[in-house]
């Protein structure tokens, strides 16, 4: 049995993107030069690529003067999740109250049973 790759036709760039701001890109690079065993220039290079959000929920550390008093920052810490429907990330306070998704209209089914009326029948 031999595996065969398949190409996916609907990825488009902008997919590749959010998926790399999602999860984040770490590269580590080591570069060493040296003559007859003696190394002359060591070079180490660390550099990420990520949104604020993911960076700030690895621990990655943010340039110095950064103000996290801002609106974006606060709403980094408030906690998302993936809509099971749509897949946006909404906020978990949001996506799990009264008001469900904003992008697709999903509600929980912890919410829909506190709707239910009591004494009537759903099927």
């Amino acid at each position: 049995m031999t595996l065969q790759a398949t190409k996916n036709e609907a990825t488009t760039l902008a997919d590749v993107i959010d998926r790399v701001l999602d999860k984040g890109l770490v590269i580590n690079a080591d570069i060493c030069v040296s003559l007859a065993g003696v190394e002359l220039l060591g070079i180490k290079i660390r550099a990420a690529l990520a949104s604020f959000e993911t960076a700030a929920r690895y621990g990655l550390e943010f340039p110095s003067g950064t103000n996290y008093e801002k609106s974006a920052w606060k709403e980094a810490e408030a906690g998302r999740e993936v809509c099971p429907e749509c897949g946006k990330k909404v906020p978990v306070v949001e996506l799990l109250g009264e008001g469900g998704c904003p992008w697709c209209g999903w509600i929980s089914a912890k919410t829909k049973k506190t709707w239910e009326i009591p004494g009537l029948k759903t099927s």
